[in-house]
């Protein structure tokens, strides 16, 4: 079933730090900017508490939302979260638009297949590591993945799985490995308890 993602937004006039304090301090609002395609930079508000559920989502992050602004609907992902130094909430969003037949980029989660059940982890006493937890892709609006799926089943211990080794959908490009950039996504080590086994039988 697919989720649809949407928040209700409020143009915003009063600019600034001391307004953006305020915004947030009495009315419980988070100052937000929208911008990107034809049109000039927005500045808006949301509903700290509607943009908190909606962030609960992982796929949030990873979805184009729908944005109401003043009633009319902006297609937008989320490009940049300034939060709290020490609670976590948010203090101000960046919202890009999203333009149909236009290529964007946009940073998807990596969710991981069968760990406990990989070679390298059942059979060899290994553990996984994980480098990469998203990636940045380039893809039309409508190819947009939730998340993309890492197989862990056949990896071995001392094997590592790079950009190159995941399988993607058509119409989808890493934007690390478009500049040459293989990065190491997972892999699986020997684990601690085995090296000292090891080690305590050498001796």
């Amino acid at each position: 079933m697919t989720v649809e993602f949407a928040l209700n937004a409020e143009v915003r006039s009063d600019l600034g730090k001391g307004a953006s304090r305020r915004l947030r301090r009495n009315v419980a609002m988070v100052p937000a900017v929208i911008y990107g395609g034809e049109k000039a930079p927005q500045s808006i508000s949301l509903l700290a508490k509607e943009l908190a559920k909606l962030l609960e989502n992982e796929a949030s992050f990873s979805h184009v939302l729908s944005l109401n602004v003043a009633g009319s609907n902006e297609s937008v992902l989320i490009k940049a979260l300034q939060r709290h130094p020490a609670k976590g909430y948010v203090l101000h969003a960046d919202f890009i638009r999203v333009v149909a037949g236009q290529k964007l980029t946009a940073h998807v989660p990596l969710h991981f297949l069968n760990q406990e059940t990989s070679v390298g982890v059942k059979t060899q006493g290994g553990e996984v590591s994980h480098t990469l937890v998203e990636v940045e892709v380039s893809c039309l609006p409508k190819d947009l993945p939730e998340f993309i799926e890492v197989d862990m089943a056949a990896v071995e211990v001392g094997q590592i799985v790079h950009l190159s080794d995941l399988k993607l959908a058509s119409g989808i490009e890493l934007v690390a490995l478009a500049h040459g950039n293989d990065l190491a996504v997972a892999n699986i080590h020997a684990s601690r308890v085995a090296k000292d086994t090891e080690e305590g039988t050498a001796e």
